[in-house]
């Protein structure tokens, strides 16, 4: 079965537009998890322009599920980690003048890097994720990291525009799945996912989380975040359960 994650981001940046400290992004947290939300993923960017060091370190004293935090492979966000101990790790890309992700990590162009920041987080008893596109040599650079998850970057497959590129880009997604599991990588999927185009992605074979965010936080400005992570939920298990 495959599980969803919310991506609390998107509660900080509303915040962080005023300043303030509504709206609660731990509240928001709780409300995800009582509509039965698996877990909560948090980006803390090294530019902090929304989520803090205090939102993880709340999250970690209250979340009754599990605190995945995506994070840039840098020495200070690996102490970072360290310090608050999240459940999982998923190690992405970041460039300061990006709104959000823009691709996955080039974890072949990396890897020595990256496998021993991964085994650093493993040390201290924090699984790692790598958010990588789903292409042969990045998924074999993966598996030589160490790393136990990958994060399949579903970005290509939500900005297709048509039938023909909407399939490509999900056979991608297919192939890269499968290529992950010979490889021993466990495989989550996640960035532009929303009502529309979720359940194909939840469908394919040995995806076990999606990490949605956006378009969760959206919908709940116009149904309440409660119903909001029902309703996605409801199309995961509807895509799972065939």
């Amino acid at each position: 079965m495959t599980i969803l994650c919310i991506n609390v981001d998107h509660v900080a940046t509303v915040r962080e537009a005023r300043k303030i400290t509504e709206p609660d992004l731990v509240a928001a947290a709780l409300i995800c998890e009582l509509a039965g939300a698996a877990g909560i993923t948090l980006h803390v960017r090294e530019d902090r322009r929304h989520a803090k060091e205090r939102d993880l370190a709340l999250l970690m004293q209250t979340a009754k599920t599990r605190v995945n935090l995506e994070m840039a492979a840098t020495n200070e966000m690996v102490n970072i980690a360290r310090k608050y101990h999240p459940h999982q790790v998923t190690l992405v890309p970041e460039k300061r003048e990006e709104v959000t992700t823009e691709g996955g990590l080039d974890v072949a162009r990396h890897i020595k890097k990256i496998g021993d920041i991964t085994h650093k987080l493993q040390k201290s008893g924090i699984r790692v994720s790598l958010f990588i596109d789903p292409e042969e040599k990045q998924l074999i650079a993966s598996a030589k990291t160490g790393a136990e998850f990958i994060e399949l970057h579903t970005g290509r497959y939500c900005d297709a525009r048509n039938e023909t590129a909407v399939k490509k880009q999900l056979d991608a997604l297919v192939r890269g799945a499968e290529k992950a599991r010979e490889l021993g990588l466990r495989v989550n999927a996640g960035h532009g996912l929303n009502y529309r185009n979720v359940k194909p992605v939840a469908a394919i074979e040995g995806i076990e989380e999606l990490n949605i965010g956006h378009s969760v936080i959206s919908h709940a400005i116009f149904v309440g975040l409660e119903r909001a992570v029902k309703e996605m939920l409801a199309l995961i298990r509807e895509a799972t359960s065939r």
